[in-house]
């Protein structure tokens, strides 16, 4: 069996032969070769496979919606069901942390169970034709996600959207946490898909913030996005890294990063719409390219001012 490694040391659920990588994923947007692009020892389980396109894998989907719906909910940001299936499943897949459901604690169970938490709106719910396909009970599943990371290609070779990442520690006790779990969903998916460049989105001020940024050195390529629901979404793009993944955890210092890039002279105040608008006019002139520094985004509060950073000598 392989061994975990040390880096990962307090994510010993990782060991677990009941908690497994997942990738639900139609047969034809399987990667050919998995995971041969970024050298990595972190994952020492296979993956399960699951078809969205099987009736049966409902009740999987469903869990997966529950997670989100409650993740996201509170911000109005939930993803309808026909946005998961037609813009999420059919062109890429979701990855994530799937477990044996009589493994999980007491606490967790709870609150992944399907009749405490059904999925809303799931059409299989009210079909007569289709009931008895519905799982009544947690232990009616085989595994149950733990987490989810949605990825997409993109036209752009080499490029792939991350378009939503949550997990069960969002809704338990630290207590009954597992130990970077959501960072090792997308980590899972970057390596499995083999990707080169991860662009994606999230809110300014927002924790997810502290976890994107630590995939590769993240370029701002959109400060303030009106077309958003949300407008003061920043849109990034960064260079995969593997070295940047393993900061995450070791806490040390991107020497690269210091090497390479130095303050603009600009900043982002999380609580101040012009800092940002500031900023994409000055992306739409071309001025950039700019950067954030995940060592600054780590060590600051949510709502605190993030210096904007060029390569040196632009």
């Amino acid at each position: 069996m392989k061994t975990l490694n040390s880096l990962l040391s307090k994510a010993q659920w990782l060991e677990s032969e009941d908690i497994r990588p997942y990738v639900f994923v139609r047969p034809e947007n399987k990667i050919a070769h998995p995971g041969t692009r970024h050298k990595l020892d972190w994952f020492i389980h296979s993956p399960i496979y699951k078809d969205p396109l099987d009736i049966p894998e409902v009740n999987f989907a469903d869990r997966i919606y529950s997670l989100e719906e409650r993740a996201f909910g509170p911000s109005n940001m939930a993803m309808p069901r026909w946005v998961f299936y037609d813009c999420a499943v059919m062109p890429g897949f979701v990855a994530g942390f799937a477990a044996r459901p009589s493994a999980l604690k007491k606490e967790v169970r709870e609150l992944l169970d399907p009749v405490k938490y059904p999925a809303s709106g799931s059409p299989i719910l009210n079909s007569s034709r289709a009931h008895s396909f519905v799982a009544k009970f947690l232990d009616d599943l085989d595994w149950v996600p733990l987490s989810l990371f949605i990825i997409i290609p993109t036209m752009h070779r080499g490029e792939w959207v991350a378009h939503n990442l949550c997990s069960v520690n969002s809704l338990v006790a630290k207590e009954h946490q597992f130990y970077g779990l959501g960072f090792l969903s997308k980590a899972f998916g970057l390596w499995y898909a083999n990707v080169e460049q991860c662009s994606g989105m999230t809110q300014w001020g927002s924790p997810a913030l502290k976890l994107h940024s630590h995939f590769g050195h993240l370029e701002v390529v959109g400060a303030y996005a009106p077309v958003h629901s949300h407008a003061k979404t920043i849109t990034y793009r960064a260079q995969v890294n593997t070295t940047c993944w393993e900061q995450f955890f070791s806490r040390e210092m991107d020497l690269a990063f210091l090497e390479n890039f130095g303050p603009s002279g600009m900043q982002i105040d999380p609580k101040d719409e012009q800092s940002m608008i500031d900023l994409q006019k000055r992306i739409e002139n071309d001025e950039g390219p700019f950067y954030l520094s995940a060592m600054e985004i780590a060590a600051k509060k949510l709502d605190e001012s993030l210096t904007i950073y060029k390569p040196k000598g632009n």
